[in-house]
């Protein structure tokens, strides 16, 4: 199976760790990945699709680093760096492009509502005015795959995405009290034009 995220992981590790460890890690890793997946039940297409492109990589080169002798404090500090400055800066860089888009906000609040109102990813409530929309989420399919995997934990650096992806935008403020990944009762995103 080809998914995408697989060569940016394989860059890293081989990045971090040099090429003879960095691909014996990338062998474990892809290894983890397809047991992952093999024993992810009961998804919808649409949520498999999400799983196995964005979420599930993640889970296992997470898995992979914590069996690979590291201290906790060493893999959270090597998923933090392939989570904050590679995956969401590369978020952050595509986000900041669309704002060159005219009337960039109406369109990203208008899909984004669209978006929420129809996925299976999220259970979500959304409330919006002219220059603001709220997404309260109480179920998160990011959350809930930690949490089935066993590493809740690492949740925490997927809400951080966010953080990164949004941060500093010129057209879109983003603000945010409280998320399901750092054991809130449920993610609370503003947005809001600036």
């Amino acid at each position: 199976m080809k998914i995408k995220q697989q060569k940016q992981i394989k860059t890293f590790l081989i990045e971090e760790f040099g090429k003879d460890r960095g691909s014996a890690l990338f062998d474990e890793q892809e290894k983890a990945l397809n047991t992952i997946i093999k024993n992810t039940k009961n998804k919808s297409k649409n949520q498999m699709k999400t799983l196995i492109s964005t979420i599930l990589p993640r889970i296992a080169l997470y898995k992979v680093l914590s069996k690979s002798g590291f201290t906790e404090d060493v893999v959270y500090k090597h998923m933090r760096k392939y989570m904050l400055d590679i995956v969401a800066a590369k978020k952050h860089s595509s986000t900041a492009k669309m704002e060159l888009i005219p009337g960039f906000y109406a369109l990203y609040s208008n899909i984004t509502l669209k978006i929420m109102r129809k996925t299976d990813l999220q259970e979500s409530e959304q409330t919006h005015g002219k220059n603001y929309f709220n997404l309260t989420i109480k179920k998160c399919l990011w959350h809930t795959a930690c949490v089935e995997n066993g590493c809740a934990e690492l949740c925490r650096l997927f809400c951080d995405v966010d953080n990164v992806t949004y941060g500093g935008l010129k057209k879109i403020g983003f603000t945010r009290t409280k998320t399901l990944g750092y054991g809130g009762d449920c993610c609370e995103f503003h947005f809001f034009k600036k």
